[in-house]
């Protein structure tokens, strides 16, 4: 049982990526993670992948593992139970994770005049309040603009929301630093992390913004190169693909050696003047060794590509589609300890991802299917409210409460 958070609890008002991801990682380290939805669904309960009789393959997979109470939360009465469990008393207690504005009934100070020690994370698009998405705040940042092969001046978006994965995770890294703050100190805080601001740091981080001030240069489109270093991506004779790297030395000797490229990248050297050895000079003669290259893979099946480059111990991996990676990976598999096989209403049973990490003083805990909507309701507003059966009774019959079990 993964008891890393055993005993915290978190309460959740959130759509979309970011804030769920941070609440279901929180959830898999063994916190009691509570999220409120309005009654029917809120805005992502919908949203695609969905299956053939319309359950959200997005919603379920984000959601694992927390309780759901299910709340008319745009009247009075049905906001003064969030904010009852948000403010619930308890060490552990008092921690509301969302990326719903923070303003009106859910204002931090608001919240905190029922709870002084109240800790609040905040995700948001924009660090000024305005609206952000992933695919927004990524477009604004420049990497669109260097997606894709040159020759196309049209932008990439990326498919992966990585700015949302990566909030989430801030999310997560920032709520566990202010619980330890406020276990030490008994002060509660307000923790605030915009999209934008994990993406404009990242490409600050990974030296776009130097580059950009320093050298004043405008980063072009590569295509699957990666600048600075060498990888290429080639076709194989069976008309499938490869991505083929040398970032590092041994990298470099293995393909050489494996290949059987002495001479050849020998040549290069002597005509270009530049010594291979160094990753930089390999980007910069990245045309004529994947020339070199090209004609090998081209003659060769996917399946023969595998076997010399494995046993030459090359850094190399092959493009599949996610039913490709299903089929042939086990990393993809329950092989995989990271994977179970867990039934969840409403879609069936397939394979689930547990936290990928493993601590060697807590067992990897089972992976707990998302739940259905309002399916915890009864229990939270016993448990954690302390609610007497006629009292929950009396909120069924007004609406204000909803509940649907397996």
């Amino acid at each position: 049982m993964n008891n890393l958070l055993s005993g915290l609890r978190v309460i959740e008002g959130s759509a979309f990526v970011a804030a769920p991801s941070a609440g279901m990682t929180l959830s898999q380290m063994g916190a009691e993670v509570i999220r409120f939805d309005p009654i029917g669904g809120g805005l992502d309960y919908n949203r695609w992948p969905v299956t053939d009789e319309g359950t959200s393959l997005y919603w379920t997979s984000l959601n694992k593992g927390k309780k759901s109470i299910a709340l008319d939360i745009r009247r009075p009465e049905g906001r003064e139970i969030a904010v009852a469990l948000i403010s619930a008393p308890g060490p552990d207690a008092g921690i509301f994770l969302t990326n719903f504005p923070a303003a009106g009934w859910l204002d931090y100070e608001k919240l905190k005049a029922q709870r002084q020690d109240l800790i609040m994370i905040n995700v948001k698009g924009d660090r000024d309040g305005g609206s952000g998405i992933d695919y927004t705040v990524n477009c604004a940042v420049g990497f669109p603009m260097v997606t894709g092969h040159s020759g196309n001046d049209r932008p990439v978006n990326h498919v992966l929301p990585a700015w949302d994965v990566s909030t989430g995770l801030y999310a997560v890294n920032g709520l566990l630093a202010a619980e330890r703050h406020r276990s030490r100190t008994g002060e509660g805080q307000f923790v605030s992390v915009a999209l934008s601001d994990v993406a404009f740091a990242t490409a600050a981080t990974l030296g776009y913004v130097a580059e950009a001030q320093i050298n004043e240069a405008e980063r072009t489109r590569t295509g699957n190169d990666l600048y600075g270093s060498y990888i290429r991506d080639f076709k194989t004779k069976d008309n499938r693909y490869v991505v083929i790297t040398a970032l590092t030395p041994g990298h470099w000797k293995a393909l050489v050696q494996t290949l059987d490229l002495g001479d050849a990248v020998a040549a290069i050297e002597t005509e270009s003047g530049l010594d291979l050895g160094k990753e930089g000079n390999r980007y910069r003669t990245r045309e004529q060794i994947s020339a070199l290259i090209e004609p090998w893979c081209a003659a060769r099946s996917l399946d023969e590509v595998e076997k010399v480059l494995d046993d030459g111990r090359v850094l190399w991996g092959p493009y599949r589609t996610f039913n490709e990676a299903l089929e042939k990976d086990w990393r993809f598999s329950i092989e995989n300890p990271i994977f179970q096989n867990v039934l969840q209403p409403g879609v069936g049973n397939y394979m689930m991802p547990g936290l990928p990490m493993d601590f060697s003083a807590s067992e990897r805990s089972d992976v707990v299917p998302a739940p259905l909507l309002g399916q915890h309701t009864e229990e939270i507003l016993g448990e954690v409210l302390k609610l007497s059966s006629g009292e929950i009774g009396r909120l069924h019959d007004d609406g204000l409460v909803a509940s649907q079990q397996i």
